[in-house]
């Protein structure tokens, strides 16, 4: 997550290179090597550590259907593989690990806090097909929901978004919330990143008929707008000056 100047970026078709780290496809794979220095995060020593390794993610499939999230077309979003392979090799530290994963891109022509105030998506793993679900209020006051499942050829069909479903607040109090089948409770297992103006999490849940278990994401960019929060980033977001 190092915000590095425009001579350290390189991109063409296959690859995009940031500093030391890159992201490249070889063949169906997609290989994502880093080499960074993590920022110092409590209760571990507040001293920044080293962090290298490899992420390979093999897409079960590809999906080729991007989304337009407004209506003037300058945000894109697109699950590429709604299900994959991810083989963890971390050199620095020691680690390994293999599961099931999830791949998706957004693009856009204009900085997200400029056209968006917040969204939650969560995407969950069924037993043939997985659901992706993604709620987003724009600064015009408009909002979209999109409630897709896709079959194991990464084929989307979309579906009427199940009722929502309130989660409790973040430790920075933002408001956050999901869908789920009707009638069936929603509880957060894990949040793995809580920040004041973002947040990852874990859920049991229910979707399109099947007890599962999702990950779930809140964005607040009314919040990341403020100048505190801004003022804070770099010590979450190191900054390469050269």
């Amino acid at each position: 997550m190092t915000e590095r100047p425009a001579g350290q970026v390189f991109r063409d078709a296959e690859t995009l290179q940031l500093g030391p780290s890159s992201v490249r496809w070889d063949g169906d794979d997609l290989i994502i090597r880093f080499d960074e220095t993590t920022a110092p995060v409590p209760p571990m020593p507040m001293i920044p550590r080293r962090m290298r390794g490899t992420v390979r993610v093999r897409p079960r499939a590809i999906n080729e259907i991007a989304f337009p999230l407004d209506d003037e077309g300058k945000h894109v979003w697109r699950p590429i593989a709604p299900r994959a392979r991810v083989e963890v090799t971390l050199d620095d530290p020691s680690l390994s690990w293999t599961g099931e994963g999830y791949l998706d891109t957004n693009a856009g022509s204009e900085p997200m806090e400029d056209a968006f105030e917040v969204w939650d998506w969560s995407r969950a793993h069924l037993r043939r097909d997985s659901a992706v679900l993604y709620d987003l209020k724009r600064k015009d006051g408009t909002a979209l929901s999109l409630a897709l499942r896709f079959d194991t050829g990464a084929v989307p069909e979309t579906v009427e978004p199940p009722p929502h479903a309130l989660l409790p607040p973040t430790v920075w109090r933002m408001p956050r919330h999901t869908r789920a089948d009707a009638g069936r409770p929603v509880h957060v297992e894990t949040t793995w990143e809580d920040t004041p103006f973002y947040s990852r999490s874990t859920l049991s849940t229910h979707l399109l008929g099947e007890p599962c278990q999702a990950v779930h994401e809140s964005l607040s960019l009314g919040r990341l707008r403020s100048p505190v929060v801004r003022a804070m980033l770099p010590f979450r977001m190191p900054r390469s000056l050269r």
